[in-house]
C-alpha cells in the first residue's frame, strides 16, 4: 500500500493525470493520479493516508520546488490538473466528514483586478495540503469579503492583487475586515505587493508563493 501511496506522490509531482494523459512523455500509457487514488481506495487506504502520503506529499515538493525556482508555471499548472483528478475520488470523504480539513480559507481576488491564474494555483495548492478553500473569484468587494467571513468563519482570508492600482482596494479591504473581525488573519499575495505593503495594511502574513502561504497556514491551524 505505501508503494501505491508513493506512486500518488510522485505522479501529483510530475505532472501525470491519468492513463490517457500523455504529459509526462516518459510514462505515456501509464496510470496517474485519477487510476492510482480510486485503486488506492479500493485496496483499502483510507481517504485521510491517500490525503496526507498522496497528495499533501506530492504537493509539497511542487511547492518546494516552485518557491526554490527549479519548477515552472507550466509544470506546475499540470501538477495541479493531476491533484485536481485525485480530488475527486475524496471528495465524497470531504462531504461525508470521513476527511476533516485542517481549516477553511476564503481567497479572493481584490475589487478592479481579473487575474485569476495565481491564485488558482493558490487555491489548488491550499486544496492539496488539506484545506477547504471558499474561493470568491475575482474582482471581489470588500462587502462580499465581509459576507464570506460572516458566512464560513474561516481561519484566514487570503487576497490577490496584480496591479499596482488594485492594491488600494486591497488596502481598504484589508482595513474593513481588521474592522468588523479584528483576530481575522489576513494574507496577501501577487506581483505587485511585498512584506513592506502587508504591514503597512495591516495584513499577518505576505506570501511571495503557494507554498509559503501554505505553509504558514500550517502554522497557525488549531
Amino acid at each position: 500500500m505505501q508503494e501505491l501511496l508513493s506512486q500518488i506522490a510522485h505522479c501529483v509531482e510530475i505532472g501525470k493525470i491519468n492513463v490517457q494523459s500523455p504529459y509526462p512523455p516518459q510514462l505515456k500509457g501509464q496510470p496517474g493520479t485519477d487510476e492510482l487514488t480510486k485503486q488506492a481506495l479500493e485496496s483499502g487506504a483510507t481517504p485521510d493516508d491517500v490525503l496526507n502520503q498522496g497528495l499533501i506529499a506530492g504537493m509539497s515538493v511542487v511547492g518546494k520546488k516552485f518557491r526554490d525556482g527549479s519548477m515552472f508555471l507550466p509544470e506546475v499548472l499540470m501538477s495541479a490538473k493531476a491533484m485536481t483528478a485525485a480530488m475527486k475520488h475524496l471528495e465524497p470523504f470531504f462531504n461525508s466528514g470521513a476527511i476533516v480539513p485542517k481549516g477553511t480559507v476564503v481567497l479572493g481576488t481584490v475589487k478592479g483586478d481579473l487575474h485569476d491564474i495565481g491564485k488558482k494555483i493558490v487555491s489548488l495548492f491550499l486544496q492539496g495540503g488539506g484545506w477547504k478553500v471558499v474561493d470568491l473569484g475575482v474582482d471581489v468587494s470588500t462587502e462580499r469579503f465581509l459576507q464570506a467571513v460572516e458566512t464560513h468563519k474561516p481561519n484566514a482570508v487570503g487576497m490577490s492583487a496584480l496591479l499596482t492600482t488594485t492594491m488600494l482596494n486591497m488596502e481598504q479591504t484589508a482595513k474593513d475586515i481588521r474592522a468588523k473581525y479584528p483576530a481575522m488573519r489576513i494574507i496577501i499575495g501577487g506581483a505587485p505587493v511585498s512584506r513592506e505593503f502587508a504591514a503597512k495594511i495591516g495584513a499577518d502574513h505576505y506570501a511571495p508563493d503557494p507554498q509559503r502561504g501554505l505553509e504558514y497556514l500550517n502554522s497557525i491551524a488549531s
